[in-house]
């Protein structure tokens, strides 16, 4: 995989990743993440002014990176809490958001991490988040469900199944890795569109969810895709 920045813009208009880098960092402060206090990440909260973001750029979308996802909460605990599941493996984070899961896999042992997303603010927050934590990880910006399978040992899916559209062509790239042998993980809190009768279900945990605050949790799984 290639290294991409956000100075590569879906439309090409450039972005200034500097200025991205330097807003995320004033603005958005260092939180440990809820119930896994050995990783800290740059999150959203009340004086965040992300809109600020969204008026200087018509080409920013919603902050999915900026905030706390179910599944990606899970699927970084149970990474750290079964570190074998990565040790010395190659990983890639799918739909990577703020980065929370590949930054899970890095402590947890694995020789390699990729984390990708469509989203350029994701990537500048992929790579501030990795540096806050102290792991070395590839921040790739692109759409993988037009992708054939990488040259991986292990792929996570995190919160990939809110939408028909989007879970058809995140389970068309997952069946491409799987008949590539690698093996698929799966962060949910049972959303709509999840998989779930071609899902093995390994661990549950209790978890805030996105738009929801801190204090309150909801179950959401870790799943093994077959």
């Amino acid at each position: 995989m290639n290294r991409s920045t956000p100075d590569d813009h879906p439309d090409g208009r450039p972005v200034s990743e500097d200025r991205v880098r330097r807003f995320i960092a004033a603005k958005l402060p260092v939180l440990p993440v809820p119930g896994i206090p050995d990783i800290r990440l740059h999150k959203a909260g009340p004086k965040s002014e992300l809109r600020r973001l969204a008026e200087q750029d018509p080409q920013f979308g919603s902050p999915y990176w900026a905030h706390y996802w179910g599944g990606g909460l899970v699927l970084a605990r149970y990474l750290l809490d079964k570190p074998e599941i990565v040790a010395g493996r190659c990983v890639l984070d799918m739909g990577a958001g703020s980065g929370i899961v590949g930054i899970a896999a890095a402590k947890a042992g694995a020789a390699k991490v990729y984390a990708a997303d469509v989203d350029p603010y994701a990537i500048v927050s992929i790579e501030l988040n990795a540096a806050l934590n102290e792991v070395m990880i590839d921040a790739v910006l692109a759409d993988l469900t037009k992708s054939q399978a990488p040259d991986v040992d292990v792929v996570c899916v995190a919160d990939l199944f809110y939408e028909e559209a989007l879970a058809e062509s995140v389970i068309a790239f997952l069946d491409r890795c799987l008949a590539r042998e690698i093996m698929i993980l799966i962060g949910d809190p049972w959303r709509a569109h999840l998989p779930a009768s071609r899902l093995r279900l390994l661990a549950e945990y209790s978890v805030p969810d996105f738009g929801e605050v801190t204090t309150k949790t909801r179950p959401a799984g870790v799943f093994a895709l077959g």
